[in-house]
């Protein structure tokens, strides 16, 4: 059987940089902690560009003041930056934290057409709940597995297969929608489809370069490209 839009029962989507814009906050953990260190400091620009491995690869390129990380960084010198992040993030608020243009609609609108969600995140679980909750999005996901979860996260495809076979679906049955590389190559590790967005954060890189199976510039499209009548 060749998976379709039309199949799809099951929506996992990724967090940061698909249903919210998280960089605000994200940069400004990072600027407290580097400067309990009195280390440098970094924009809100140079954290769009290093989102999307997780925590931990997101500071140590913050330590490393780039993408590539420095071979030498000094691995007790991150669990300090890691502590202090965690701390600021955890306690500093989601303020500046925003939920994209037509993100509510479409999730209401595919709830209602029947579809189950699920967030499927490189994002600490920790902060995770607490997000969707003050943005008003928990009620839209019966699932949510976040970076530290499981073994691997994305682009391993493990947080997907775990949700095929908790709601026993078969691969035809599954999306993924995400702004990053990881989101779409963890599709494709699963063996299932998956729409790419433009607006997220990608490294600088076209989301189209990965090859998802749709890609939209907004996210409400997701509508135009979903059956809105759940195959039997």
């Amino acid at each position: 059987m060749t998976a379709t839009f039309e199949t799809i029962k099951y929506i996992a989507f990724d967090l940061d940089g698909t249903l919210v814009d998280s960089a605000p906050d994200l940069a400004e953990g990072i600027r407290m902690a580097l400067a309990d260190l009195n280390l440098h400091t970094v924009t809100d620009n140079d954290v769009r560009g290093w989102i999307g491995n997780g925590a931990e690869i997101m500071l140590k390129r913050a330590l490393s003041q780039s993408v590539n990380i420095n071979p030498e960084l000094d691995e007790a010198l991150y669990q300090k930056i890691r502590a202090r992040f965690d701390f600021h993030y955890a306690n500093n608020g989601h303020d500046k934290t925003v939920v994209y243009p037509g993100v509510k609609d479409t999730l209401s609108a595919l709830k209602e057409a029947g579809y189950t969600m699920g967030i499927v995140t490189n994002k600490p679980y920790q902060f995770v709940p607490e997000i969707l909750e003050d943005l008003g999005l928990a009620h839209y996901f019966s699932d949510v597995i976040g970076g530290d979860s499981l073994p691997t996260n994305k682009p391993d495809p493990e947080g997907l297969v775990s949700l095929r076979d908790k709601h026993g679906l078969s691969d035809v049955q599954m999306m993924m929608v995400g702004d990053s590389k990881n989101d779409i190559l963890a599709a494709k590790n699963a063996g299932i489809i998956s729409v790419g967005l433009t607006y997220g954060y990608n490294y600088g890189e076209p989301i189209s370069d990965s090859a998802p199976e749709f890609v939209a510039d907004q996210f409400n499209q997701l509508l135009t490209v979903l059956s809105t009548e759940k195959t039997a």
